[in-house]
């Protein structure tokens, strides 16, 4: 059997997983290879793919959110802070926050990761290591984020 791969567009791709998980009740668990490099050292470009849905339960700190920027930029980043009417995102690799991220930005939720071939999900160590813990060591993110390659190879 031979796999064929095609290449879309991410600004197509990621409109169009925006329109079946507004209108597709049948739309679960999206597929996407991530790119970037603003979620590692968890999630790494061109290596993980996350499988995104409808964020139907209310968003809190430490979930992964698909959003559009004001500019147009679709990112993947993690919920910092939750304030009323928006939210401040921060990717794994960065120390400086993003606030004013409003709901209608916000495409949709990561439900399950797959990180170097294995599938993790909220509540398996890596998935709340860095949900809970990189979050709070924001300060010391370049240090860990070395001494994390270090051990993890």
């Amino acid at each position: 059997m031979r796999t064929e791969i095609k290449s879309i567009a991410p600004a197509v791709l990621l409109e169009e997983y925006r329109r079946l998980l507004q209108e597709d009740p049948k739309a679960e668990e999206l597929p996407l290879l991530i790119s970037g490099g603003s979620m590692t050292p968890f999630l790494i470009g061109g290596r993980d793919t996350v499988f995104l849905s409808r964020p139907e339960s209310p968003i809190q700190r430490g979930d992964i959110l698909l959003y559009q920027r004001r500019g147009g930029g679709y990112v993947l980043h993690r919920v910092y802070r939750v304030t009323e009417g928006s939210y401040t995102m921060l990717g794994d690799a960065q120390t400086i926050p993003e606030p004013g991220i409003r709901p209608d930005q916000i495409i949709a939720r990561v439900a399950r990761v797959q990180r170097k071939g294995k599938l993790l999900q909220p509540g398996d160590f890596w998935w709340e290591f860095f949900a809970k813990v990189w979050l709070r060591i924001r300060p010391l993110r370049k240090i860990m984020h070395r001494v994390y390659s270090i051990i993890t190879g």
